[in-house]
């Protein structure tokens, strides 16, 4: 039996499944994707970059996820990923086109394994996406404060909150327990704070969250810079800054700038 062919928006689909490492968002959302081409059962895929010398190893991460993600579709059969406007855009091409491999493709440059810095952001993506569902809870239930957040289990959270679905994909990439027993607030191993350290837990969570959103946001501002037109191809994703901590309002400091 013969297989219909891959229509776009498969192929979009699977590309939404692919994250820079870094934001922890999908390329879709970032508009990386620069334009999609498919031939009957032929895709052909461009990326692009906010800029010309984002990180290699960033950068094929990326190129490579996609290129598996593609070629994962049913229906599809020859697949060509291409990077555009980076400066190793040559080397990366050709490495994709003759499936070489991270190793294969820098030779001496590459590090051993890209492994262990795809598990270092999938553990800072596991810490922000913990952070976003505790807070958007504290936000949302303002009789709950930051010294109630050691209690909180997984069944506390919203059920179908985009913020809860976020963090149970995280944890099971972890191997992290998803039931509803599961403390919310744990490290990437699963070892909750001290009752008396969960605050503190909490802040230095946030200061990563809001490190990977800012990255974002200014990799977002410098794509459109780059490349005129492509916010049209961003989806924002809301914060849950949008909402104000429960607490008594802390004056803003003037700033003041001296000539």
């Amino acid at each position: 039996m013969l297989l219909a062919g891959p229509t776009e928006t498969d192929v979009r689909a699977a590309l939404g499944a692919v994250v820079d490492p870094e934001l922890d968002e999908p390329i879709t959302d970032l508009g990386f994707v620069r334009s999609l081409t498919v031939t009957g059962s032929a895709v052909e895929v461009h990326l692009r970059l906010p800029t010309s010398f984002c990180a290699p190893n960033f950068a094929w991460l990326m190129c490579a996820d996609a290129h598996d993600a593609v070629s994962a579709v049913p229906g599809v059969g020859r697949v060509v990923v291409e990077l555009d406007d980076h400066h190793d855009s040559d080397l990366i091409n050709r490495g994709l086109a003759a499936g070489a491999g991270y190793r294969g493709t820098f030779g001496h440059e590459a590090e051993e394994s890209l492994d262990e810095l795809r598990a270092t952001f999938q553990r800072k993506a596991h810490t922000a996406a913990m952070e976003r569902a505790l807070t958007a809870l504290l936000r949302a239930d303002r009789s709950r404060t930051e010294a109630d957040v050691h209690r909180l289990t997984l069944g506390d959270l919203p059920t179908g909150a985009p913020t809860t679905a976020a963090l149970l994909r995280r944890r099971a990439t972890l191997g992290l327990p998803t039931d509803d027993a599961a403390p919310v607030l744990v490290a990437a191993d699963g070892t909750p704070p001290a009752p008396a350290e969960a605050a503190l837990f909490l802040r230095k969570a946030r200061s990563v969250r809001i490190s990977v959103d800012g990255n974002a946001h200014f990799c977002r501002g410098l794509l459109a810079t780059r490349y005129p037109g492509a916010e049209a191809d961003q989806t924002h994703r809301s914060s849950v800054d949008d909402v104000p901590l429960p607490g008594p309002t802390r004056p803003t400091i003037p700033l003041e700038v001296l000539s």
